[in-house]
């Protein structure tokens, strides 16, 4: 498994926003949004694509579209939802699926209560987005799930990630020979006790769209 962590003023500046208590939720989902794609941009950088030529005003030109099929792009609801605007902006071909997964307080595994994604994914390039990896439960379950329908390879786009969460993705798919990328603005010190990322940001889900 790859991890990139994005080094750049400008993510930095926007996640130290995020993390602030003081910020709202409309301006939190607005700075969740820019931050989303400047990840994006990194994260696309193996996105396959085909060369091809069009005719400019003066002559041919040589240049590249992205191939099919085409990408696919997964929030894991709800706090993923919050990621998808910034993502698709940026790659706006894509398809996009849906996974609903909620994290047992008790047991902190996941468990899936919707789905909503091709049958076949033979092929396909997939981008997760959860805000937040944390223990890594729900992001292995969600990447075993994208590739018993036969992703080609999986990339996961987090705001932040724990070293307990990465470890856990990492040890899931050692040696099995599927590409794992995980994509976050930063990794964090610790999980306390009850398995939220310290010192995080808070719950995601949350901030992003209050407690109901």
């Amino acid at each position: 498994m790859e991890t990139l962590v994005v080094d750049h003023p400008l993510v930095a500046h926007k996640l130290t926003a995020l993390r602030d208590v003081r910020t709202d939720s409309p301006a939190f989902r607005r700075l969740a949004d820019e931050l989303v794609t400047l990840l994006a941009y990194e994260a696309t950088r193996d996105v396959r694509i085909t060369h091809v030529t069009v005719e400019t005003p003066v002559s041919p030109a040589q240049g590249v579209r992205l191939a099919r099929p085409a990408p696919l792009v997964v929030p894991i609801l709800r706090a993923g939802l919050g990621m998808l605007e910034g993502m698709t902006r940026l790659l706006s071909t894509a398809e996009v699926g849906f996974l609903g997964m909620i994290r047992d307080e008790g047991t902190l595994t996941a468990q899936t209560y919707a789905t909503r994604l091709p049958e076949s994914l033979a092929g396909r390039q997939c981008y997760v987005l959860d805000p937040m990896l944390a223990t890594g439960g729900t992001l292995t379950a969600a990447i075993e799930l994208l590739f018993e329908r036969g992703a080609a390879d999986v990339t996961a786009i987090c705001l932040l990630a724990a070293p307990e969460g990465l470890a856990r993705v990492k040890n899931a798919f050692a040696g099995t020979g599927r590409p794992v990328r995980v994509v976050t603005a930063a990794v964090d010190d610790r999980l306390d006790v009850k398995g939220y990322i310290v010192p995080g940001l808070g719950d995601a889900g949350d901030r992003l769209y209050g407690v109901a």
